[in-house]
């Protein structure tokens, strides 16, 4: 153990670490930015691409990327409800009835992440030509691949709420009270679950957002897939709505981190 602490970094190696890291991860974004800032004629910088947004005469330039973005949005939607009320409680009904089957169960969840996005769709397509004669071609019906996608980190994001609290003496308890299943899942055990369940939430709308190779391969227009066809006609359009997208997906990271450090209650006086 005293080798393991004298391998530790000290606090001016992490700080040095952290900011070279920091530094990386800076540098696109910031030339992203200036890009989106310099003028057509290389003159100078200015918010004339940004105001350029809110022009009426530039909105059939940026329809795509808004319908792009609607078309996420509901499929973000349609994702996290896949992740609520199909894997959480199926997660919950592993914990409390079948923990045996926790281990073939997570490594089923955890196999989309081992798989290639293009090998997936290679196995979607056939389900999707059927799809498409049924339900039609929507953007929306993307969910389907898309939970498939997101199960990996939204399992390891409620597994671990799941292990921070006793869900069987929970559920007993609240059974031995006259509580009905639905009570208990809905008014005991998602309260103590709910930094999880935002987690996995907000890491699926983040996936859901960036995710472009399924989509392109499916002829499904998202945001992502926007971005390419406005990018063909206005560099700096697309350029913006990445840096917008970043942004929202760091705020979501920022949340995620501010609801893992989130209390389970008060602490009384």
């Amino acid at each position: 153990m005293a080798v393991v602490k004298g391998l530790a970094p000290g606090r001016v190696t992490r700080w040095v670490i952290g900011i070279v890291v920091g530094v990386l991860f800076a540098l696109p974004l910031v030339s992203t930015l200036l890009f989106t800032l310099q003028d057509r004629d290389g003159g100078g910088y200015s918010f004339v691409h940004w105001a350029s947004l809110f022009d009426p005469a530039e909105a059939s330039v940026y329809k795509p990327i808004w319908t792009g973005l609607g078309n996420s949005l509901i499929l973000a939607i349609i994702t996290v409800l896949i992740v609520l009320f199909l894997l959480a409680p199926t997660m919950l009904l592993v914990a409390l009835r079948f923990p045996t089957l926790r281990r073939p169960f997570e490594f089923l969840v955890l196999l989309p992440i081992t798989i290639p996005a293009i090998v997936l769709v290679v196995g979607l397509a056939p389900i999707y030509q059927q799809i498409g004669r049924t339900l039609g071609t929507g953007a929306w019906t993307l969910a389907f691949a898309y939970g498939i996608t997101v199960l990996p980190f939204a399992y390891r994001s409620i597994q671990a709420s799941i292990d921070a609290i006793d869900v069987r003496t929970l559920s007993e308890a609240a059974r031995s009270l006259g509580s009905g299943w639905f009570t208990v899942v809905v008014k005991v055990l998602a309260p103590n679950l709910r930094p999880g369940l935002l987690a996995a939430s907000l890491i699926s709308v983040a996936v859901v957002l960036g995710e472009f190779t399924i989509a392109s391969l499916l002829n499904r227009q998202v945001l992502q897939t926007a971005l390419v066809v406005v990018n063909k006609v206005d560099a700096y359009a697309a350029a913006m709505f990445t840096l917008m997208a970043l942004a929202f997906a760091f705020l979501l990271l920022l949340v995620i981190g501010r609801a893992g450090r989130a209390p389970s209650g008060k602490k009384s006086s």
